[in-house]
């Protein structure tokens, strides 16, 4: 049956603020997959800018004394070339967390505000519900 304005409006507000939750709740669980994969990809090429003659020359010791324009060169290339089959490991292993979480399955529609009706996560969702298996 149909909510009254005041109540639909209240679901509304509720629902949107969960969504909204969950949204950020994997933004966020995205942001730190990334982050820690790519790290390596993060450090070779910072230290590869960092101390090649073209870019920022850096006055360190390891700049001078270990790396030169030709090896800092190796570490930008370096580093590009090895971020692609990190982005698919980041991502294989956000979609697999994202699915053994059920972190998509929560997101609630906005239909349940102008109806009353108990949301899927609250009653459990049935098999037929789910995004995948």
């Amino acid at each position: 049956e149909p909510r009254s304005p005041c109540c639909c409006l209240a679901w509304t507000l509720l629902i949107g603020t969960m969504n909204s939750l969950l949204f950020l709740l994997n933004l966020l669980l995205m942001f730190v997959i990334f982050t820690v994969v790519l790290l390596p990809t993060i450090v070779v090429v910072y230290f590869g800018f960092q101390c090649h003659s073209q870019v920022l020359h850096s006055s360190a010791s390891y700049c001078k004394s270990i790396l030169d324009d030709n090896s800092s060169s190796a570490l930008i290339i370096l580093g590009f070339v090895i971020m692609s089959p990190l982005l698919v490991v980041a991502m294989a292993i956000y979609c697999s967390l994202a699915r053994r979480l059920q972190l998509l399955l929560c997101f609630q529609p906005y239909s349940l505000a102008l109806f009353k009706g108990a949301p899927c996560c609250a009653r459990g969702c049935t098999r037929q519900l789910r995004a995948w298996v």
